[in-house]
This record gives C-alpha cells, structure tokens and sequence, in this order.
C-alpha cells in the first residue's frame, strides 16, 4: 500500500515512507548509487548495469531474474517500465515492451515488483527506465514518492530532456531519487555540460544516434565521443546501446564509468522459450551472461592504470 502526503503538483509534500535496508534501517535512494560509483571508482573499473524489461517474460519472473543479476556482480540495475511506443528502443526491447503490457504490466505493479524485490533482501541500486506519458497518467508527485517509498533509487525518463524536467527536477531533489538525462554523440559541448549538471548523479551516454540494440563491433567514434565526456564532465557517466559482449566492455570500460547491457539481456531470456521452467531458467540465462562482463569488469581492474579524471568525479 503506498503513502501518499500532499496534492498533485510540482510543490506537493514529498513527506514519504522510504524501505527499510536488509539489516532494517532506513537507507536513502542515493546511498546505493554513489556507494556504487564510489567502489568502481576505488577499484578503477567499470560498473556493470544490465537492463531488463518489467513484466517479461512473464510478470512472475521479474524478482527472480533482478535477484540473479544481483548474485551474478551486477553495481547496479535498469528495470523498464513497459510502454506501448518506446521510441528510443530498438526491436528487441519493444518487443519485450509488448510481452509485458500483454501480460497486464503497469507502473503500479511494476512499482509493487521493486518492493518485492527488496523484500527479498536485494540491496543493488535499482534505476526507473521509461518515457514520459505513463508517469505522466500516473501522475508525477505519486510517482515519485511511490517510488522511493518501495525502494527506487533513481530515474531514467528516455524521452524528458533537461528543459522540460522542472517537475521531476524539484520533486526528485526533494525526495533524494537520482534523476538521470541521456546524451548523444552528437551533443554539442555545450549540451553535454547541460545534461551533466542537471543529471543527479551520473549521465548516461548513448553510444549510437537511432534506437537500442546489441551491435556486432564498437565504432571508434564511439571511444572518442566517450573521451570528449571524459573531459566536458564533472559527474560519472554510463554508457549503453549496443553493448553484449565481454569485449565490448573491455573496449568501453576503461572510458566510461559505467557499461548497460540490454538487448542482449532481453535475448538471453527469449532463449530460453515457453518451458514452464521458465522463470528459473531466465533467471538462470541472465546470470550466465552477466557473469562474464563483471569478469571482465574485475580483469580492467587489474590492469587499469590510475585515471585521475575519475578520480576527481563527484558521485
């Protein structure tokens, strides 16, 4: 049951009530991501941040398969809130979209899912990834109270830039949830300060112009677009959009302070099909793919050479 406090509107009383930690104390939506940037940072490695998609393949299978990212390494999780036209995502990720609005997957349940998951004693960052209009229909000071009262840490909306965020702004300033904007490669220097000073904690980067998905090889201009964010940041950035493979977090790693896997993650599920063991075997596929990146993760981490440009981002 949510509480709410306060009438709709960017001024509302965010008065919430946050879920407890593990061990039972309160613990605040930004302690979990800057205690996660804080670690890649000491480790001089990348995060690992997989994507998954609310409510598919099944709306039973989502805590199972959130809890085995968690066990396999991951810093942090991306869970997508369902929506019926996510222009932003390629085909692999609508798909998983309409899997899950067809399976009755709304932003309330999607919000009951992360309290179960934190029920189960699952203390990883978890960031909201979705579009504007469902929050919109929800309503933003509900949403965002909701949110942190079940255990949210932070929020992605792909389709919100920096100049219409004003009420998402002061209502995730007020409440302590981490709101995060996206940038292209082909953002002026201008644009790139702008998105990471208005994002909270961290920006993330899109490595393509387009749409999602898992690319075959990694552009070098994507390397140079992250190398340009290196130098125009103040705050850590992520980077994501076409990354599956081991190598592709080697060859971004070491620039970026983070790495989203997301198709690829939405792949190895649809491997496993219509068993009826499918939410163990989900569960089971996730972590075989994400193990290897975390591996991949802690060997950059062994050969990574001091980087005093993240050393001196505030998380």
């Amino acid at each position: 049951m949510f509480v709410r406090s306060g009438r709709q509107g960017c001024r509302g009383n965010y008065r919430v009530s946050r879920c407890p930690s593990r061990g039972g104390s309160e613990v605040k939506t930004s302690d979990r991501i800057s205690s996660a940037f804080a670690a890649g940072r000491e480790a001089s490695r990348p995060l690992v941040v997989p994507f998954i998609t609310a409510g598919y393949p099944t709306t039973t299978a989502t805590v199972p398969i959130v809890t085995a990212l968690a066990a396999a390494g991951s810093d942090m999780i991306e869970i997508g809130m369902p929506f019926s036209d996510p222009l932003a995502d390629g085909p692999t990720i609508q798909h998983a979209s309409e899997v899950a609005l067809g399976n009755g997957m709304t932003v309330r349940k999607t919000l009951e899912t992360v309290r179960e998951i934190r029920a189960s004693g699952t203390d990883t960052a978890l960031i909201l990834m979705g579009y504007c209009n469902p929050v919109y229909a929800y309503g933003i000071d509900a949403f965002i109270k909701d949110a942190v009262q079940v255990g949210v840490d932070g929020l992605i909306i792909a389709d919100m830039p920096p100049e219409e965020a004003g009420e998402f702004l002061v209502g995730c300033s007020a409440t302590g949830l981490s709101l995060t904007f996206l940038v292209a490669p082909n953002a002026p220097d201008d644009r790139v300060r702008k998105v990471d000073g208005a994002s909270t904690h961290f920006s993330y980067c899109v490595t393509v112009t387009g749409v999602t998905g898992a690319r075959s090889a990694i552009e070098s201009r994507t390397v140079e677009f992250l190398q340009r964010m290196r130098k125009l940041s103040t705050k850590p950035f992520v980077v994501g959009f076409g990354i599956k493979k081991p190598e592709h977090l080697i060859t971004l790693g070491p620039h970026a302070d983070g790495v989203v896997v997301g198709s690829a993650i939405i792949d190895a599920i649809e491997s496993v099909g219509g068993a009826d063991a499918v939410v163990v075997d989900a569960a089971s596929a996730v972590s075989t793919l994400v193990a290897p990146l975390c591996a991949a993760a802690r060997q950059l981490a062994m050969t990574a050479q001091p980087d005093e440009s993240r050393d001196r981002r505030e998380t």
